[in-house]
């Protein structure tokens, strides 16, 4: 049976009365009622639903779902903006090693002296590397670190007896930058993109001379979501500097520029960096991950508490690690615990293996395949039927426009993209930034070989040649995955978001 005719079926579906994984022994030791242990109030009136299965069967129910999902180990994965790469399986060996696996994270910190260690060193790993001196772990991912760098805006200008209400974002950047401003509790002020890709300075300044004393700080993305540096970042941090705001810098795109430039040394007071994407730690489908933030002096007192810090000893047996709670102007905790220590591990075990030079090396690389995906695909159909977005050197990633596609063969960007599924390729993101007409952003990293890339850009091209014999091949793609193409539309309007437990 192939796996496009097996039943979906859910472990719930699969359940069958009295059946089980393990049956444990009869307990040794009395047993005393549940009332006794569990206030009444709390007990369940009966035992919830959970599925009943043998083990083989459940081995083989999650084996089945990991074989029907695309994963980097199976194929390119050149999902822009998200930094799909290698992760080395040296850095898997380091996480599962017992002493960083079966930590309890309750441990008193004087018995979990070497994890606290390691979060130590990334702390400075990653204030070296952002050219910012103080470093928060606790943030776990990416929009969380955005929307823990508003928080400390906030402070920071509650401290001085100011109410600013607004935040400046670029119309490139991440659909998670928005959504932070108006978690944190700030309005949105959009700044529009010049004819280079970077912030248009005119609307810039326009957007600061409407909003005096009102906005609290400008978030952006350097290298931004359309691939390319922005070339007046030093003027930029200069002018929302002058009105009193805060620059933050989305770290998404940090694989771009590792061991090349620092976004402290930019003027950025704040950023937060994607542990999960440019420091090996394997991701997507929700976690997990690591999004710390790294902040300029004048932020540094409102960071979350507490703060993991390193103590001199004065008795000669060197220095302590400790959590620090005594930070009266913190904006307090964001999560339970430290973070997700696994990544940590995972993390500073890829800085150290790679160093200073090879995270510079890995930088060049991922920019030097971007330029060259790029001009090969320039070189065949891509160039006339999938033209650049913004035409200059780009950095790790380029944006196309599928427009061209679209108005002469009458396929759109997302049929290109469900059909590059059948060639074996993971699909670029689609459809943003939204600025660019039938947007399609690749990002090949720096782990991928030129044969890689050579036999995307040749699938691009058949999928376009095939095209203009018979788009339908087009539209009707993909064929061979596990699951032919969803109505998009209905998932959208009548989502299947919870499953019965039974009981």
């Amino acid at each position: 049976m192939s796996q496009q005719d097996e039943p979906i079926l859910t472990i719930f579906e699969k359940s069958k009365p009295g059946r089980r994984a393990a049956v444990l022994p009869a307990a040794e030791v009395p047993e005393p009622p549940l009332e006794e242990l569990i206030p009444a109030k709390l007990l369940r009136e009966q035992p919830p639903g959970l599925p009943e299965i043998a083990e083989p069967e459940i081995v083989r129910h999650y084996n089945r779902l990991s074989r029907r999902n695309f994963d980097l180990d199976s194929g390119f994965y050149p999902l822009g903006s998200c930094t799909m790469k290698h992760n080395p399986r040296l850095n898997e060996r380091v996480a599962a090693l017992p002493g960083h696996a079966r930590l309890h994270p309750a441990q008193e910190p004087r018995r979990a002296q070497g994890a606290l260690e390691l979060m130590w060193l990334l702390q400075q790993s990653l204030s070296e590397i952002c050219g910012l001196p103080h470093v928060s772990l606790q943030p776990s991912a990416g929009s969380h670190g955005e929307l823990a760098g508003l928080l400390l805006t906030r402070a920071y200008h509650a401290d001085r007896g100011e109410q600013r209400t607004k935040v400046l974002a670029p119309d490139t950047s991440h659909g998670t930058n928005p959504a932070s401003v108006t978690m944190a509790g700030y309005e949105v002020v959009k700044v529009a993109t010049n004819e280079r890709g970077g912030v248009e300075m005119d609307d810039l300044r326009a957007k600061l001379a409407e909003n005096p004393g009102e906005v609290a700080c400008l978030m952006l993305t350097n290298p931004n979501t359309l691939g390319v540096f922005d070339e007046n970042i030093a003027e930029i941090a200069a002018l929302i500097h002058e009105t009193g705001g805060t620059l933050y810098y989305d770290g998404a795109n940090l694989n771009a520029v590792m061991g090349q430039s620092r976004p402290g040394d930019m003027g950025f007071d704040i950023v937060h960096v994607n542990l999960h994407k440019s420091f090996s730690q394997p991701h997507g489908g929700g976690g997990p991950g690591a999004g710390p933030i790294a902040v300029s002096e004048r932020i540094a007192p409102f960071l979350p508490r507490p703060q993991v810090v390193r103590r001199e000893a004065d008795n000669g047996h060197g220095p302590s690690y400790d959590l620090d709670f005594d930070r009266p102007q913190s904006i307090g905790r964001l999560r339970g615990f430290q973070g997700n220590f696994g990544v940590f591990v995972r993390s500073y075990a890829y800085i150290l293996s790679l160093g200073a030079d090879g995270l510079a090396e890995a930088s060049e690389t991922a920019v030097l395949n971007a330029n060259y995906l790029k001009a090969k695909l320039a070189a065949g159909r891509a160039g006339e039927r999938l033209p650049i977005a913004f035409d200059r050197h780009c950095m790790h990633e380029f944006v196309l426009s599928g427009k061209p596609m679209k108005d002469s063969l009458g396929l759109a960007t997302l049929d290109l993209a469900k059909r590059l599924l059948d060639f074996g390729f993971h699909p670029p993101t689609v459809y943003f930034p939204l600025l660019v007409d039938e947007a399609l952003m690749v990002e090949p990293t720096e782990t991928e070989t030129k044969e890689s890339l050579d036999a995307f850009a040749g699938a691009i091209e058949r999928i376009l040649a095939e095209a203009e014999q018979d788009p339908e091949i087009a539209r009707q793609a993909p064929y061979t995955t596990p699951v032919r193409r969803l109505d998009e539309v209905r998932a959208t309007r009548r989502p299947v978001v919870r499953q019965s437990f039974g009981g």
